[in-house]
């Protein structure tokens, strides 16, 4: 069987990828860890924030302990001055894989950034050039009119889009605003082709745990990065606020407390309640993107599949 990489150029001998997704809190890290000592692999994160090396608490990583047990790829690679998108992922992701293909007949890839694992496996969407001039001007517009003004020019010229997209996350809504600008089409328009034949062979899992039992460790989650010095991290990187990369939940909520916007209890409550918007927005990306199959987080059960 043929797999394509980044640049398109057919190779064959790659190893197989264990893609092992979900949403937040639900037990990915640990399952991972797991998994890639039960096959002698490594692990490529797939999570767009935890490349950023100065956030560590309110991204949730795992801890030194676990990352020195198991090597994983694309955690603490960047700063928070940096950017990053999902054709950056892939592009790092693609020559992990290349040179752990010589030695590994699987690669785990683990992480609830769904469009990550999609542009990974699937290929990007075959989306038009725009020249910086046009994406400054549009950002420039940005900073004048802000996010409900775009959010609602999103809505009124794209309504399917926006139905769907995370309309806190500033970047997509610009990212969408400024392509149906330069296009004068629709985004979902423009997104969504899928190739003829996937980049990578792959076997998808998504973690799935009781709505319940997945909001109680999302609440008691917000409470222990609170414990462990979340709001001292948001300091630390206050200069930094208005980039990309820290504007995700728990951040922005942490923001406008200092800001004097809410009390720290309305900050905590705010983070709780969009980190568990957060997860429901995850898991139904998963069931409509992918060939996902929703298990527990249970190693045995994936070592059976794999055994078949």
């Amino acid at each position: 069987m043929f797999f394509y990489t980044h640049n398109n150029v057919k190779q064959i001998n790659l190893a197989t990828l264990i893609v092992n997704g979900g949403p937040t809190a639900s037990g990915k890290t640990g399952l991972a860890i797991e998994l890639a000592k039960a096959l002698n692999t490594e692990i490529i994160s797939a999570d767009s924030r935890q490349c950023f090396k100065e956030i560590s608490i309110g991204t949730a990583k795992a801890s030194t302990a676990e990352l020195n047990s198991v090597k994983h790829h694309f955690i603490d690679c960047l700063s928070v001055s940096e950017s990053v998108n999902a054709g950056k992922f892939t592009a790092l992701a693609d020559d992990v894989i290349s040179r752990l293909s010589k030695t590994k007949e699987y690669i785990i890839v683990a992480g609830g950034t769904g469009l990550y694992i999609k542009s990974l496996i699937e290929g990007l969407d075959n989306l038009p050039h725009i020249p910086d001039s046009f994406r400054q001007e549009t950002k420039r517009d940005y900073e004048i009119k802000g996010l409900e003004s775009f959010v609602a020019e999103l809505r009124n010229n794209d309504p399917e889009y926006a139905a769907k997209v995370d309309l806190h996350n500033h970047a997509r809504v610009i990212r969408a605003i400024e392509l149906m600008r330069f296009t004068g089409k629709p985004y979902s328009s423009l997104i969504g082709s899928k190739p003829e034949n996937p980049r990578y062979n792959s076997i998808s899992f998504c973690i799935d745990i009781p709505r319940q039992q997945l909001y109680s460790r999302i609440n008691h989650r917000v409470d222990l990065m609170m414990e462990q010095g979340l709001l001292e991290e948001v300091k630390s990187v206050y200069e930094y606020k208005s980039n990309p990369a820290l504007q995700t939940v728990g951040y922005k909520e942490m923001f406008d407390y200092i800001d004097g916007k809410y009390k720290l209890d309305e900050a905590v409550d705010l983070i709780k309640q969009h980190t568990r918007n957060y997860a429901k927005r995850q898991l139904t990306w998963f069931r409509h993107q992918g060939n996902y199959q929703f298990i527990e987080p249970n190693l045995s059960k994936i070592m059976e599949i794999l055994r078949k």
